[in-house]
């Protein structure tokens, strides 16, 4: 009851560095489809997630201790701030528990990556209201001491939540090390559809043609390739797809090109010169041909990289001078 009762300054410091940090590796976990990445990523997420649990009862002191003050400032961008972290730890650790599963139009993930963004203004807002200032003794060993005990409480959280999933039995023991839960592999039917932000599925000629630096070419081919579709809506596929890979069609490019991939909803991506032997034009999945919401007639398939790089309806290949990082780490559209 002591140490609750020194609960103040390091404890909101503490509670700001998890946010920050669990945003930032969010954002990672987003970005990396590679297993061995993505398995470090998400445990350090997942430990930052539920260290914010951790600090709850010193939290709460402080909480109560600010409520006796009248006319505090921030007050109601601090309350939302609490729900909004509460309803996001919360969705992690049910989609961490039961994997992939739709709760009326939206999914835990998609609760989980919402309320994350949502709460972002009101963190601002928070440390406006309330600045923490950093002190030479944020760094004495003892305030380390006490940092790593918390990383190793939060370790040992992320432990709690997969061992009680996996002696259950739960569907989230079965994930991917991104996170993601297996649906429909083997069977492209049984795959969700889904959209980044603002596409929908559009109707479209059957014929498989796309502009290849401005010629239109016919891109059916019988290069096969068994690759995992990891969506960041937080299930994954294994599926083998069939197209012509960009290589055959592109030729030897030079080392500093990049290739820009199209879609005709707008949404683009763009890639490093040397991939272009991995990546394949799709036009079936599974030996059958692909469904309009899979981006058929001819979608991309881009082996070891998150769902969102994999462009649907792709209407144009075109090779760039442009660098291939020089984009939006996540498309904007």
């Amino acid at each position: 009851m002591g140490r609750l009762r020194r609960a103040g300054r390091r404890t909101n410091v503490a509670l700001l560095g998890l946010l920050t940090l669990a945003f930032a590796t969010g954002i990672v976990a987003f970005s990396i489809g590679t297993l061995p990445a993505a398995t470090a990523i998400a445990l350090t997420h997942g430990a930052l997630g539920l260290g914010l649990l951790v600090l709850l009862p010193w939290k709460s002191l402080v909480i109560r201790r600010a409520h006796r003050r009248r006319n505090r400032p921030g007050r109601v961008a601090g309350t939302v701030l609490g729900v909004l972290v509460l309803v996001c730890v919360g969705s992690g650790v049910l989609h961490a528990l039961v994997g992939y599963r739709l709760y009326g139009p939206i999914t835990a993930m998609q609760v989980h990556v919402g309320s994350a963004l949502l709460l972002v203004p009101f963190l601002l807002a928070h440390v406006v209201a309330h600045p923490q200032r950093p002190r030479s003794s944020d760094l004495s060993r003892r305030v380390l001491l006490r940092t790593a005990g918390l990383g190793a409480a939060g370790l040992a959280a992320y432990g709690a939540v997969e061992g009680l999933s996996s002696v259950l039995g739960l569907p989230g023991a079965r994930r991917r090390a991104t996170g993601s839960a297996e649906v429909g592999s083997g069977t492209p039917a049984l795959m969700p559809v889904t959209q980044w932000i603002s596409d929908s599925v559009p109707v479209l000629d059957p014929a498989p043609r796309v502009r290849i630096n401005g010629v239109d070419v016919d891109v059916a081919g019988l290069d096969e390739v068994t690759a995992t579709l990891d969506c960041t809506g937080g299930w994954y596929a294994e599926q083998i797809w069939t197209g012509t890979r960009l290589d055959r069609l592109l030729g030897e490019l030079p080392h500093e090109a990049s290739i820009d991939v199209v879609s005709v909803s707008g949404y683009r991506r763009r890639y490093p010169a040397s991939a272009a032997h991995h990546l394949l034009l799709a036009t079936r999945v599974g030996g059958s041909a692909l469904s309009p919401g899979h981006g058929a007639p001819v979608r991309l398939v881009a082996p070891g990289r998150r769902g969102f790089w994999w462009v649907k309806w792709v209407t144009e290949v075109r090779v760039v001078d442009s660098p291939w990082w020089l984009q939006s780490p996540f498309p904007l559209q």
